[in-house]
């Protein structure tokens, strides 16, 4: 986690601020823990066999494809068979891959519960990257990424799928506003993804691993790192470069990744079964909508709903629009029956309102025909305490359906926080704007704290 001085200098030119492993996003740190479990001596496959090169081993199947470039899988063959056939990076027998293997063996199920997590998203992510003719295991790097969740925010600012900087995403013109974020977008992020590979790779002259390697640290640092290596008349390769230590894991990550998605049998590990077909399709909403509402529409969970719809960061739809929801394609019709006949007072819509000085949350919502407690809920407040200069949303029809801790769960991010020295319970209550009350409710801990204890910090993305 970064705070205060301890943030390294911004890369102009880079995808997001460098940093340490404990500042990235929980997701991305929960991955980490995926990728970087504590690794034995001695792994062996399922035969009980040494560890293959990355790469070397390729079934029937694959040398088939390899043989006949133009043939197509059956409608219903798995994913993973059309996304080896992009393959194009180069899966070397290179010792930190294998150390990335071996890191990922120890956590089997783990690895299969982050690839099952791409279902949502990896058949319109795998289309998008064959038609701009990318390598496919790009595809993959959301798993590096983020962890194929669209709604993870990391500490300092980086969203969605593809973790874009706000300046970044800005740059490649993704909106953000107070209702709506599209770096959480899986096709908008996943196109500006994909002009900022393509624009890196040209500067780094088609050389994908140094690519790669500056969509993690910024093209400066990248590029300054080649430039050192010239003056000192030395390789400039990616594996002979002189990286940050973050950087030097996360382009074998997504090696290892794409090596065990080549052929999971020959690392006794398992790829969910996730079908070669469109997961999502776009539906018209006709105006803006509750998504509990519009959940209900579909016959879905909430929950599934919003992780197709990430980048909705409040209760209701944009009121602008635009007035579409992705939805799996089982619940379209469903859903496009229901919202042709659903009255427009049930469709929940909202008031964006700021609070004045002297506000109090029964006056606000006497003023505006609604119960305290459905303000309370539909700003995920734990109590009724507000705050002057604060925003709050203002549900104008009859009907909130959240359930408080659901509202709470998608409102704020959980944060691990290393202690540091000078650090105290205030000083960190203040930094991430919450109360020490809460710092010492949600880790159990008294008055003192001491250096590098660590702890958890549930954060507003939007404060």
């Amino acid at each position: 986690m970064i705070a205060g001085n301890d943030m390294p200098d911004s890369d102009q030119s880079g995808h997001r601020r460098q940093c340490p492993v404990a500042c990235r996003p929980l997701l991305v740190v929960l991955v980490v823990l995926i990728l970087a479990g504590c690794a034995g001596p001695g792994i062996r496959t399922a035969d009980d066999q040494p560890l293959p090169p990355a790469g070397a081993v390729q079934t029937d199947m694959q040398k088939g494809l390899a043989a006949n470039p133009g043939a197509s899988e059956p409608e219903d063959a798995m994913i993973w068979t059309r996304l080896r056939r992009g393959f194009r990076l180069s899966h070397t027998d290179h010792p930190r891959i294998t150390h990335e293997i071996r890191r990922l063996q120890r956590s089997p199920g783990a690895f299969t519960t982050l690839m099952a997590r791409s279902e949502p998203y990896i058949h319109y992510i795998l289309g998008e990257i064959e038609a701009a003719g990318l390598p496919t295991e790009l595809a993959l790097l959301p798993a590096v990424e983020s962890g194929f969740r669209a709604h993870v925010y990391s500490p300092d600012g980086a969203a969605g799928l593809w973790q874009f900087m706000p300046a970044t995403g800005r740059m490649l013109g993704l909106e953000q506003d107070w209702w709506f974020d599209e770096r959480r977008t899986v096709r908008s992020s996943t196109g500006a993804a994909i002009e900022y590979l393509q624009r890196l790779n040209r500067r780094f002259d088609g050389d994908w691993l140094q690519t790669l390697a500056a969509y993690n640290a910024g093209a400066g640092t990248v590029g300054r790192a080649i430039r050192r290596a010239e003056k000192r008349r030395e390789a400039t390769d990616f594996w002979s470069l002189d990286l940050p230590g973050e950087t030097d894991r996360y382009v074998p990550r997504l090696l290892a990744v794409a090596a065990i998605v080549g052929n999971p049998e020959a690392y006794a590990l398992q790829l969910p079964e996730i079908s070669n077909r469109p997961f999502f399709t776009v539906a018209s909403t006709g105006g803006q909508i509750d998504l509990n509402v519009a959940a209900q529409s579909a016959g879905m969970p909430v929950e599934q709903l919003l992780a197709l719809n990430a980048g909705h960061k409040r209760w209701a739809s944009r009121p602008d629009g635009p007035h579409e929801l992705l939805l799996p394609v089982a619940h379209v019709d469903q859903f496009e029956s229901a919202i042709v006949t659903l009255p427009d007072d049930q469709r929940l819509r909202w008031l964006r309102y700021r609070i004045q000085r002297g506000d109090s949350l029964s006056r606000i919502a006497r003023r505006h025909g609604v119960t305290v407690e459905a303000l309370r809920r539909s700003n995920g407040l734990k109590d009724t305490r507000i705050r002057a200069g604060r925003d709050l949303v203002i549900p104008l029809s009859d009907s909130v359906a959240f359930v408080a801790s659901t509202s709470n769960q998608q409102s704020r991010q959980r944060l691990r926080y290393q202690v540091r020295k000078g650090d105290s319970l205030y000083t960190i209550a203040r930094r991430f704007q919450v109360s020490v009350t809460d710092l010492k409710r949600w880790n159990r801990v008294g008055r003192y704290i001491r250096p590098g204890e660590r702890l958890t910090v549930f954060v507003d993305p939007d404060a």
